[in-house]
């Protein structure tokens, strides 16, 4: 049993605030990915596991695309993070398991249901055609919300080893780049297992490759609930154990990869396989994140109230998310119909990054003064 330690509420405050503004800088840095979708039109047709493999003729465009990576892995890990530090604070209410397991379900089932219908009619609104179904980020979140549940009461360590075996498992279980196009029509194998589809529907986010980060959000929670400071130096030790486990797993080019690198200077060694997840792209994109919420944990005085703007953000990253699409898909229709370059999309996204910022504001506030309302599902 993990119990939740005594506090002063500047340090718990300080704790989950680097959680924030880590979700601050996620959402940041997505409103980038989809600014050079919408506005400058030069997104990347996605690292798939196999077909054509994203080639990019400068530095800069492949760097804007990199540098985004860590989004989706941040999402899922933080999420995990919150279900598992939610589940112990409504224990300490006095909620039972059911209704606890009960909140969860609603939430990813809502998840889902924004994807199908809100989120999915945005990219409709983008550049290039869309499928009649598109399994986004939302439903490999939902998902991994609702099959987490089965996780919530088992320990750190427990929670690490599945983990571990559902990364390696996945990994080795996934087809290899010459089976591409060949199981578009296992419609079980798109939903939990591979990236790819048809017209009619399509899957970039399958269900279990991303549940592994889910988990290990959870196990990083119980060590919160055990003891924050320690939680935070671990992150640090484990980013960069993740960081080198990919420099090694990245080298030889093997297992970890999916398929091999598509060049062999530093932008192929670095362009990993995304839909799904390789190993190699978890491991670079979650050392990414975990060294940077150590380091965030650490700041205090000027520095830790200049987190609190990313973490406005990162307080309400569903109405970010949904607003932003809506956002940068009207910016790129109305000013920009031909699309951008990278230097000026960059405009663009720091434009629209300064609009968003009052509303999430504003929203952040409004559902914090109606806690009991329908939006605690969102």
């Amino acid at each position: 049993m993990v119990t939740t330690p005594v506090v002063e509420p500047e340090a718990k405050t300080r704790r989950y605030l680097a959680l924030d503004a880590l979700r601050g800088l996620i959402v940041m840095l997505m409103a980038l990915d989809h600014a050079n979708y919408f506005v400058a039109q030069r997104h990347s047709t996605g690292e798939h596991w196999g077909g054509d493999f994203p080639v990019y003729g400068d530095a800069l465009s492949f760097l804007t695309r990199l540098v985004t990576h860590p989004v989706a892995p941040g999402f899922s890990f933080l999420m995990g993070v919150g279900m598992a530090l939610f589940a112990a604070s409504r224990r300490s209410r006095g909620w039972s398991e059911r209704k606890i397991v009960t909140h969860f379900l609603i939430r990813g089932l809502v998840l889902i249901g924004l994807q199908l219908t809100v989120v999915n009619f945005a990219w409709k609104t983008g550049p290039q055609s869309s499928p009649d179904i598109y399994q986004g980020v939302l439903i490999a979140l939902g998902g991994g919300m609702i099959l987490g549940t089965l996780f919530l009461r088992l320990g750190p360590g427990w929670l690490l080893a599945i983990a571990a075996l559902l990364s390696v498992g996945t990994e080795l279980a996934h087809p290899g780049p010459a089976q591409w196009g060949l199981n578009f029509d296992q419609p079980l194998g798109l939903i939990f297992g591979y990236s790819g589809g048809s017209d009619f529907y399509w899957s970039n986010y399958p269900i279990l490759p991303w549940l592994e980060l889910v988990i290990l959000g959870l196990a990083f929670g119980k060590w919160m609930l055990a003891d924050a400071s320690k939680a935070f130096a671990r992150s640090m030790v484990l980013g960069a154990a993740f960081i080198l486990a990919f420099v090694l797993l990245r080298i030889p080019d093997g297992f970890g990869n999916i398929r091999p690198r598509a060049g062999d200077d530093w932008i192929g060694y670095l362009n990993v396989v995304k839909y799904p997840p390789a190993l190699t792209f978890t491991l670079l994109t979650m050392g990414f994140n975990l060294v940077v919420l150590g380091l965030l944990a650490r700041a205090s005085g000027v520095t830790a109230r200049a987190l609190e703007l990313p973490a406005v953000l990162g307080r309400v990253p569903m109405f970010f998310y949904a607003t932003h699409l809506y956002l940068y898909s009207g910016l790129g229709a109305w000013l920009a119909p031909d699309g951008t370059s990278i230097g000026v999309m960059y405009l663009y996204w720091l434009g629209g990054l300064l609009a968003l910022f009052p509303l999430c504001l504003w929203y952040g506030n409004f559902k914090s003064r109606h806690p009991d309302s329908l939006l605690r599902f969102i």
